[in-house]
């Protein structure tokens, strides 16, 4: 199994889930859905806020996303003036349906979707911007993924690490159990983490289940 790239189960999983997932980030979806974001999935909702905010000036700036999913940042940034978005996602379903969103919103130009692993993607220009959302929850190593964005990024990286502990955590590794493996984290571990790997300075914020990471070149 590849330290770094979620495999077996959690492909299966993502692929067959990607247009329910897609739908999470609508906001033309029902009064049920909106009502279960605002309260069950706010994390989702604030790290997509704090990230895109992140990024700016995203005006002629490029932009990796890792576990791209459905695409809704990398859009987003590309609507927004990004000068070329690479999204990476190991769901073929993922890959398909970002493409087709990002021709909907006329950013095809911008925005590169590709089915691949992060650990043997290369890019040697690197880029201005790095989101890593919703990924770190699947990998086995983390320090591998960590040191490989820090290295493709020049300015700022940005990261999603679930927190381990309370019931929303249980909750979640009781759902998981038998879809794909996840992985939760304490404060002190991301900490170590990225003292340990990092030529960054990391800015670690509790955002409801999630911790959320800024890493500033």
């Amino acid at each position: 199994m590849s330290t770094a790239k979620p495999r077996g189960r959690t492909d299966a999983f993502f692929d067959s889930y990607a247009a329910d997932f897609s739908a999470i980030y609508g906001t033309g979806n029902s009064f049920i859905n909106r009502f279960i974001n605002s309260r069950f999935r706010r994390s989702m909702v604030l790290r997509f806020a704090k990230s895109i905010a992140g990024c700016r000036p995203v005006e002629g700036r490029s932009v990796l996303d890792v576990g791209c999913g459905p695409g809704h940042y990398s859009i987003t940034l590309a609507k927004q003036g990004a000068a070329r978005i690479v999204g990476l996602d190991f769901a073929p379903a993922m890959i398909a349906l970002a493409k087709q969103q990002a021709a909907a919103a006329g950013v095809s130009s911008t925005c590169e979707f590709l089915c691949t692993d992060f650990m043997t993607f290369s890019a040697p220009q690197g880029f201005d911007y790095a989101i890593v959302m919703g990924f770190m929850d699947y990998v086995s190593d983390p320090a591998a993924v960590v040191q490989k964005v820090l290295a493709l990024t020049r300015r700022k990286a940005f990261f999603s690490f679930p927190r381990h502990g309370g019931l929303l955590a249980w909750q979640r590794k009781l759902r998981y159990r038998r879809r794909c493996d996840l992985y939760l984290y304490r404060l002190d571990e991301i900490e170590e983490l990225f003292k340990r790997v990092g030529d960054a300075q990391a800015t670690i914020e509790r955002i409801e289940r999630d911790f959320f990471v800024t890493a500033s070149k």
